[in-house]
């Protein structure tokens, strides 16, 4: 019998969809024409930044003065890209001297105006100066008798006709090639807030132990704020012997304490000398009986002690020039409270 015909599905796959173009994916990457684009960019926020330079004077030394008098806070504003510039510039202020927040106009709008006091000074950041979200908070701001700094690419602009100190940040060019996205602009409000927090750490006199206090998590302050008293160990820790003591009672001590060295002191704790690994090594180098030594005969007299008041960084810089790993720690009395080595200096990250 012959095999009924059979019905055949055909089933069509559809075909993969391309992946979108985006705009100026078209075509070949073409290496050329993006190394002249990053150096024409680079050519354009430069002179944005020597333009700016020309620019500055009694409105820049009116805008110092003002924040340097403030009895509040700077309070740093601005929408968009100038709010990203703006976080930025309160926080240099904030670690170098001048206390200051950023307040986002947005919010203030909402209830964060309260943020704001009358001994307060506003830097109020637009390009264009025409920020609805700016000119929706500065009738109040106003009537608070605060300063406003308008830091705004047009000095003829609403923000700057509003403000009592203007701050010209304009540019000639966007560095985008469209000319549209803030790029030479954000650059050059950037600069314009450090150059304020230059010259603002410089009228206070802001130092090096300064700038440590508000960084103390940094590298910075690590070195600059941390005691040898925080590092030190103590007591029982610290490797000592009486100067009658044995040799093998010396070596014992050293070895127990891990320190590599023992410091010798007498009944009151105070520090006759010190025996190091290298002390023993150059007595076996030379053949010298050790054994029936005791640790007055053996220890170096003049050891390289440190006040546990000195900063950490200082007994860092003790302990390199005399190239030693470890170091003795006495109070004024010269009686032995601590000790301190090289690990104790990496584990702060001091060194």
């Amino acid at each position: 019998m012959a095999r009924a015909p059979q019905s055949v599905t055909t089933v069509n796959h559809p075909s993969p969809t391309p992946a979108p173009v985006l705009p100026g994916q078209a075509g070949r990457f073409d290496t050329q024409r993006c190394l002249s684009l990053a150096r024409q960019t680079l050519a354009i926020e430069a002179s944005a930044l020597l333009g700016l330079q020309a620019r500055q004077g009694d409105g820049f030394a009116q805008a110092v003065q003002a924040m340097l008098g403030c009895r509040g806070r700077t309070v740093v504003t601005g929408m968009g890209k100038s709010g990203h510039v703006g976080r930025k510039i309160a926080a240099t202020l904030a670690s170098t001297g001048t206390p200051a927040f950023f307040l986002h106009p947005g919010e203030a709008s909402h209830g964060d105006l309260g943020m704001v006091t009358p001994g307060d000074v506003v830097l109020a950041i637009s390009n264009s100066g025409e920020s609805d979200e700016l000119a929706a908070i500065l009738p109040a701001v106003r009537r608070l008798g605060v300063t406003v700094i308008a830091m705004t690419g047009r000095p003829e602009s609403s923000l700057a006709r509003h403000a009592d100190i203007v701050l010209d940040s304009g540019v000639d060019q966007e560095a985008c090639p469209l000319n549209l996205a803030p790029t030479a602009s954000t650059t050059a409000q950037m600069a314009l807030g450090d150059a304020l927090a230059v010259a603002l750490l410089d009228a206070r006199g802001f130092v090096e132990a300064d700038f440590a206090r508000s960084h103390p998590g940094g590298s910075l302050g690590r070195k600059l704020l941390m005691h040898v008293r925080d590092l030190m160990s103590q007591g029982d820790a610290v490797p000592r012997v009486l100067p009658g003591a044995p040799f093998t009672e010396l070596l014992r001590e050293m070895t127990r304490a891990r320190f590599g060295f023992s410091a010798v002191v007498d009944a009151t704790g105070q520090v006759l000398g010190i025996f190091t690994d290298g002390d023993l090594r150059r007595l076996i180098e030379r053949g010298t009986p050790l054994l029936d030594k005791t640790a007055d005969a053996v220890m170096n007299r003049h050891p390289k002690v440190v006040s546990p008041d000195a900063l950490a960084v200082e007994a860092a810089g003790l302990m390199e020039q005399y190239r030693i790993t470890g170091i003795l720690v006495v109070d004024a009395q010269g009686v032995l409270v601590g000790a301190l080595n090289t690990n104790d200096l990496m584990r702060a990250k001091v060194i």
